[in-house]
């Protein structure tokens, strides 16, 4: 595994053994996604909220995202990331803390904001109902934010709207889905006042 483009391309990665605390995005999957958000990259804050080895955060960074949060609730897997993001030279742009995602959306709740946001839970974890119910809560996305979404189901329906996230994109790769959204902040204070 290794950082795909930018400043650190090529960069080795490491991962922790086996799947049974992460899940690394495979390469054909990790190249597709950044394909397709190209040009939404450049100086862009990222939250990479389920982030494993680092791997997607990390990416962003090398692409030229401004800065990166990067989240897991695994002791094993923040040193992984930290080793990731120190090998790369990406380490001064990376934040990275080891909390439930839960646990960080309130604890950054109308403190922080973001441009592009990654989620790649593990996949037993109900992407619609729970974790973007609770990222969209947390009034954490700037206007126009990208929420790209990895999961091993089609959770969604093409140009179907999820809470305040307006579809963009789905792209399938064998068994693994890529869904995106935007988020539009007029609509979200629209729904607020209806509520």
């Amino acid at each position: 595994m290794r950082i795909i483009a930018g400043k650190a391309n090529r960069k080795a990665l490491v991962t922790l053994p086996g799947e049974e605390i992460t899940r690394p995005t495979i390469e054909r999957v990790k190249e597709g996604m950044f394909s397709a958000i190209q040009f939404d990259i450049e100086g862009r804050r990222v939250l990479d909220l389920f982030s494993g080895c680092g791997q997607i955060g990390l990416e962003a960074v090398s692409r030229g995202a401004d800065s990166a949060v990067l989240i897991d609730a695994s002791v094993e897997a923040v040193d992984i990331i930290k080793q990731n993001a120190k090998s790369t030279g990406l380490m001064k742009q990376c934040r990275i803390s080891r909390m439930d995602y839960s646990e960080y959306l309130k604890s950054a709740a109308n403190k922080e904001k973001f441009d592009l946001v990654f989620l790649d839970p593990p996949y037993a974890k109900d992407m619609k109902a729970e974790i973007l119910k609770k990222l969209t809560r947390a009034n954490i996305l700037n206007d126009g934010a990208i929420v790209v979404c990895e999961t091993n189901v089609d959770f969604c329906e093409d140009g179907e709207k999820v809470y305040t996230l307006d579809f963009k994109k789905k792209y399938r790769y064998g068994k693994v889905f890529v869904t995106m959204f935007t988020y539009n902040e007029s609509c979200d204070k629209e729904e607020s006042k209806d509520e």
